[in-house]
């Protein structure tokens, strides 16, 4: 697992999944669950993503738009439509509120003419692993058609427009896909700024020594360990390391080790912390709880009693 993958463990759409194929105008849909991410893309027709406290955003065929959450969002016909909002929350995907998963059809428009198809996926982000993805996000970031993301959409568009079993599973699958998509996308883009840790994955030297520190971070690693998997000598690899990423090598890994260690506290209760000592690379509770409070500033059973997210 690479850096920019490891990110997204937390990240997975659950069927808070909204879509209509007949949407017509005028409309208001008020999405105001507040997701940490929020994808939105249109398969057909056009309209407006009005985040809270921030100018509208025209949406297009084939571009998508991610909000960054706690606020909340419409999207509109046009920009002072006189459509009531319809509130949609988690309480759209129910059945129990006169819902299915995929729901169909806010406005009724048999012929299609004039249609606008918006797909919407809401994701939850728990834990500490996709805080940092988060971290990286704006409050709004869009990318345009003709990018990587082309193929999904080809197949949503396929897959909404039939009732089949297991449908829920394969559009849930395929927001993924175009959220991991647009996101690098929007990351590679010409004079971006992605985050140092993203940017060093192309480095040749730097980004096989971040590969490994992801892909074994409990090994006892040493600069020294380090710098020979990777096939450069130690100085090397600790100056380009600390000028492309921003810290020396083990300061990372120590705060990689947290971030995992964090997510293994809270995801599980009953595992000891001597566990998630051993599980993130520390040889006893002891030496771990000190690195964790110097870190986090409180000690991994203290970590454990917070409330969630604070």
């Amino acid at each position: 697992m690479d850096a920019f993958g490891d990110m997204f463990r937390g990240v997975r759409a659950q069927g808070s999944l909204f879509g209509s194929s007949t949407l017509t105008a005028p409309w208001a849909l008020h999405f105001v669950d507040g997701a940490p991410l929020t994808l939105c893309t249109v398969l057909g027709g056009s309209g407006w993503i009005v985040p809270d406290g921030r100018p509208p955003e025209l949406l297009r065929v084939g571009e998508t738009l991610i909000v960054k959450g706690p606020g909340t969002f419409t999207f509109v016909d046009e920009p002072g439509t006189d459509a009531e909002p319809l509130a949609c929350g988690a309480f759209c995907a129910t059945p129990e509120q006169g819902g299915t998963r995929h729901r169909r059809g806010w406005h009724d428009d048999p012929g299609g003419v004039g249609a606008t198809t918006l797909i919407t996926g809401a994701y939850p982000v728990r834990g500490e692993i996709s805080r940092r993805l988060l971290d990286a996000l704006p409050p709004v970031l869009r990318t345009g058609s003709g990018g990587s993301g082309d193929p999904v959409l080809e197949h949503l568009a396929a897959e909404v427009a039939t009732d089949r079993p297991g449908q829920q599973v394969v559009l849930d699958r395929l927001l993924d896909w175009l959220l991991v998509c647009s996101i690098r996308e929007w990351f590679d883009r010409p004079g971006g700024h992605p985050p140092a840790w993203y940017s060093a994955q192309r480095d040749p030297v730097v980004g096989d020594a971040l590969r490994l520190l992801h892909a074994e971070p409990a090994a006892a690693w040493t600069v020294s360990a380090l710098a020979r998997r990777a096939g450069v000598s130690r100085a090397t690899l600790a100056k380009r390391f600390a000028d492309l990423v921003g810290e020396p090598p083990l300061t990372y890994l120590t705060g990689w080790r947290m971030t995992l260690a964090a997510d293994l506290l809270t995801d599980d209760e009953t595992t000891t912390i001597a566990e998630v000592a051993r599980t993130v690379g520390y040889a006893d509770a002891f030496s771990f709880s000190a690195a964790f409070k110097r870190t986090r500033g409180v000690s991994p059973s203290e970590y454990r009693r917070l409330p969630v997210g604070a």
